[in-house]
């Protein structure tokens, strides 16, 4: 499968495309800095472990804590509270990305739409899924589940993607942070509900914690909703 890569801007928002011919599945990712520097190994690891036909486009984040937040919400560790800013991160997304990339590179109507990402960029994935029906599958791979109201939001909402794959590091839960500690616990509560709404959800366990194989996890979190939506 050839995959060309391209760079380019949207309202000011720098993007990366990982771009094939004739895409069937189109891959939506918020990316930091750290992201960028593995992307190519991410989509080398797509590549290898899925034969669809897909493309990916990521664009970067400049305030992590506020793009990708769903509400406000005090700091977990540091100094740094979190803003409200998701909202206009998927406005962007539904109203200026998909629009501008279909045009772009001239995709199908009938192509599905992926959202992924690692950390808060998971969460952010896993909070546009109850706020949109634009996408079929949502990659949240080591998602920040720990945030502050997530678990009633969670109780309290039904998703409207058909298939949302969830991962955690298996050390991610062991750690002397009491807000991040919940983290564990409710991403299992969080596979549960997906169950009990009917989703096409799994939970998967990667070794070591947060910081360790981003790209792969999100890899195998991209391939696993290609595979399943």
């Amino acid at each position: 499968m050839k995959v060309r890569k391209e760079n380019f801007v949207i309202d000011n928002k720098s993007c990366i495309g990982y771009i094939t011919d004739a895409t069937k599945y189109l891959l939506i990712q918020p990316v930091d800095g750290h992201d960028i520097e593995v992307l190519d190994n991410e989509v080398e690891e797509i590549l290898k472990n899925t034969d669809k036909l897909f493309s990916l486009i990521a664009f970067k984040i400049e305030n992590w804590n506020s793009e990708l937040s769903p509400w406000e919400a005090p700091p977990a560790f540091g100094n740094k509270s979190f803003g409200s800013s998701a909202k206009d991160t998927l406005e962007f997304i539904e109203t200026r990305l998909i629009p501008t990339v279909k045009e772009k590179y001239n995709l199908d109507n009938d192509i599905e739409f992926i959202l992924g990402g690692y950390s808060l960029a998971g969460l952010f994935s896993l909070w546009s899924a109850y706020k949109s029906n634009t996408f079929s599958g949502i990659a949240a791979a080591s998602p920040s589940v720990w945030f502050n109201g997530w678990e009633d939001f969670m109780d309290n909402n039904t998703p409207l993607s058909k298939a949302i794959y969830l991962s955690l590091g298996d050390t991610e839960e062991k750690t002397k942070n009491k807000v991040m500690s919940t983290v564990g616990d409710n991403i299992r509560k969080q596979e549960e509900l997906l169950k009990n709404d009917n989703i096409n959800t799994i939970l998967e366990w990667n070794k070591g914690g947060h910081f360790r194989d981003s790209d792969l996890r999100v890899a195998k979190a991209f391939v696993w909703c290609i595979e399943n939506v």
